[in-house]
């Protein structure tokens, strides 16, 4: 078994049979990342082969830290990417008057699991879903976002209120179906 530093190094080499077993370490990790920012598996599936193919290219660029936080970020701006080609013409508008909602009612997410959350998160519409994950699960701030996405600060800020309020209203649906049964 070889270390990560050792796996990293054989990567830097070029070599196969160490691309293989960086992939082999990651590869779902990273999948799950791409399933996050996409409606499908094909959309997918193209990120993320579109972003391993970044990681080894630039895997020279590595300076040490969290390998896996290096490569997180790599696989996200290749979403991120991938989001702006395929929304190029979508006009956006400025929600800046907008303030955020804050749920005051009783936590409903405590009674799902993760996987039926994530299965939640993915319903969202795409805009929402992007803003939501970017803030929520990895943990930029909306002026991040806002740069990454070309967007103002403030339709960051609404896309995250609207993606919460549109996941509880989903949470709600979920919980009187569960308790209707």
């Amino acid at each position: 078994m070889y270390s990560e530093e050792e796996i990293i190094a054989g990567c830097i080499k070029e070599k196969a049979s160490f691309q293989e077993k960086l992939y082999q370490l990651y590869s779902r990790r990273m999948m799950a990342v791409c399933m996050r920012y996409t409606k499908s598996r094909f959309e997918a599936e193209d990120i993320f082969h579109e972003a391993f193919v970044k990681v080894f290219k630039n895997i020279s660029t590595y300076n040490g830290g969290s390998f896996e936080g290096w490569m997180r970020r790599i696989f996200v701006n290749t979403a991120i990417n991938h989001y702006h080609k395929n929304h190029r013409y979508q006009v956006q508008t400025d929600y800046s008057t907008v303030e955020e909602i804050i749920p005051t009612e009783e936590d409903i997410i405590s009674s799902i699991s993760g996987q039926e959350l994530m299965t939640l998160i993915s319903q969202l519409p795409e805009g929402y879903n992007l803003i939501f994950n970017l803030y929520v699960v990895e943990g930029y701030n909306h002026r991040e976002i806002a740069e990454m996405l070309n967007i103002a600060e403030g339709t960051s800020k609404s896309q995250l209120a609207k993606a919460k309020s549109y996941l509880k209203k989903m949470l709600l649906k979920l919980s009187i179906s569960e308790n209707a049964d």
